[in-house]
């Protein structure tokens, strides 16, 4: 079985063919260009390169958010698109949980973590024995009000992702010796990782399939608000 991942969530782009837990093939980037102009490319480079045809996909499994509302959007919209013309399964999985897994062998729990701006964190907690585990839902909150809430768990917390360096001050000074702040190497999702994460996972409903924003885009805030003053 040959799985196509995307991610497309966040600055990283990353697109991977996995067969039978063996990686093909694996393209990363972490750069703020376009993904609109590059993921299309991206996917097809990797597909030639590793000598595989749309048509012999048995699986495509996307990062459905949350993140970049137009970063979410354009992979989200891309897998749905290749997985409706072609009638191929299609997977969504958490881009917490696929950031979270760099950290499956830490001890402790893991805390991924996007950063949503005005103090907010997108972010959630998780638990790896021999799978992932969820401990706490992805969410959107007050970075503040979040760290209040992990004092109260006894283990360690690792704290991965590229935007844990806006909030690593905060993070310490909060949670102290219990905040575990990974190395450089782990803070970015691996689109590999994601493939292997919905491998096993069941399919979706293509048409009903929807991304995860956790929160209305502010454009779509202030409109729901002037809509609601005028009545």
């Amino acid at each position: 079985m040959t799985v196509l991942s995307i991610d497309t969530s966040n600055y990283v782009l990353g697109v991977a063919l996995v067969d039978e837990q063996k990686v093909i093939g694996e393209l990363v980037t972490n750069l703020k260009k376009n993904h609109s102009v590059r993921a299309m490319p991206a996917i097809q480079q990797l597909m030639n390169d590793c000598d595989i045809q749309i048509d012999e996909l048995s699986k495509i499994v996307v990062a459905k958010g949350p993140g970049s509302y137009t970063g979410v959007r354009i992979g989200v919209t891309i897998a749905k698109t290749l997985a409706w013309s072609k009638n191929i399964p299609l997977v969504g999985v958490s881009s917490l949980e696929v950031l979270a897994a760099n950290g499956q062998f830490f001890n402790g729990y893991i805390c991924p973590l996007f950063d949503a701006r005005r103090g907010q964190v997108y972010t959630g907690l998780y638990e790896y024995s021999t799978e992932m585990k969820s401990v706490l839902p992805d969410q959107n909150v007050l970075l503040t009000d979040w760290l209040e809430k992990l004092k109260e768990k006894e283990k360690p917390i690792l704290f991965v992702g590229n935007d844990v360096a806006i909030h690593k001050e905060t993070i310490q000074q909060q949670l102290g010796e219990q905040a575990v702040i990974a190395d450089v190497v782990h803070h970015n999702p691996r689109p590999s990782m994601l493939a292997k994460l919905g491998y096993h996972r069941d399919s979706e409903n293509v048409h009903h399939f929807v991304p995860n924003y956790l929160k209305m885009a502010e454009a779509e805030a202030k409109w729901l608000e002037q809509q609601n003053a005028s009545k």
